[in-house]
């Protein structure tokens, strides 16, 4: 097989993504004949068919797919090497992919990420809000945020950067129609609501005072995998949650919600990042998770 031609790989992923062979040429300074004549070139220097082709729109091939997705690797790999250029001045550039939590990421990670931005503008990113556990090596992802990750990937790297009050809570009507429990036994009598998805289900971790920790399943009739449905969920009355300070603090302050068994020990809830191990971290991502450090330390009081 003749050496690959970059050009033609980038027409042919220009294409893909502006679903015309008219938009993905204009994409990149070709015209829709030029643009044509490259991936026939490709086409026919790999000997397979990569795009089915109507008038008004192309799709991949099954071949195509597996190419695309190679090609998006050799893209990545290349981004990363024009990073690493200058990274002994320190100065982040190129592109920054995160997969953050859904709520956490829209009220903590996206204002961090607001000034890094403005602070550093060589760099683009591209975030997933998503409380899927993601595959950070498989999926091409630079950092990961994840809120109380057990840690078992040898290929990552793990920092914590924050830690928040986990508190066990309920609404006032939950609590009128159904009693305040006092102690972690009565909690059994009581509507739990629990994270659960796929990979993970939660389990609370709770102390009494002087006693050990002790894993509390409840009573569970409703169990979600979001965070901020969760806590939706309580303040409309619908259980007991067990949920970090970040996101109840102002549903507590506003009287929304109640905190329950303030002499039980609820421990904090750890966040971390999650990067693959690297000889030399790029500065883009090392620069990144020092801003989460400054901006999420606790405060002095």
């Amino acid at each position: 097989m003749k050496r690959a031609n970059l050009d033609e790989i980038l027409a042919f992923m220009s294409v893909v993504d502006a679903g015309s062979f008219v938009a993905g040429g204009r994409a990149i300074g070709l015209t829709r004949s030029a643009a044509g004549k490259a991936l026939a070139r490709l086409e026919s220097r790999l000997g397979v068919r990569l795009l089915h082709r109507t008038t008004r729109h192309v799709s991949l091939t099954d071949d195509g797919r597996v190419f695309h997705e190679h090609c998006l690797q050799v893209l990545a790999a290349l981004e990363e090497a024009e990073a690493s250029v200058g990274q002994h001045t320190g100065t982040p550039r190129g592109v920054l992919r995160l997969t953050v939590p859904d709520a956490f990421g829209r009220l903590l990670v996206l204002p961090v990420l607001r000034d890094y931005l403005r602070m550093w503008p060589e760099v683009q990113a591209e975030v997933s809000f998503s409380d899927r556990v993601a595959d950070v090596i498989e999926e091409g992802y630079d950092l990961a945020v994840r809120i109380q990750a057990t840690h078992t990937d040898t290929r990552l790297v793990s920092r914590l950067v924050a830690e928040y009050p986990a508190i066990l809570c309920a609404s006032p009507t939950y609590l009128a129609a159904r009693g305040e429990p006092r102690t972690l036994e009565e909690l059994s009598a009581h509507d739990c609501l629990f994270f659960s998805s796929r990979a993970r289900r939660q389990r609370w971790r709770l102390r009494e005072q002087g006693g050990a920790w002790v894993h509390v399943e409840g009573r569970s009739r409703l169990r979600l995998d979001s965070g901020e449905a969760l806590r939706d969920a309580a303040v409309a009355g619908m259980g007991v949650a067990f949920l970090p300070g970040f996101l109840v603090d102002a549903d507590l302050s506003r009287g929304r919600l109640r905190a329950l068994l303030p002499s039980v020990e609820t421990g904090t809830v750890r966040i971390t990042a999650l990067y693959p191990s690297k000889t030399h971290l790029p500065a883009k991502v090392r620069r990144f998770i020092d801003l989460m450090v400054e901006r999420w330390k606790p405060k002095e009081r």
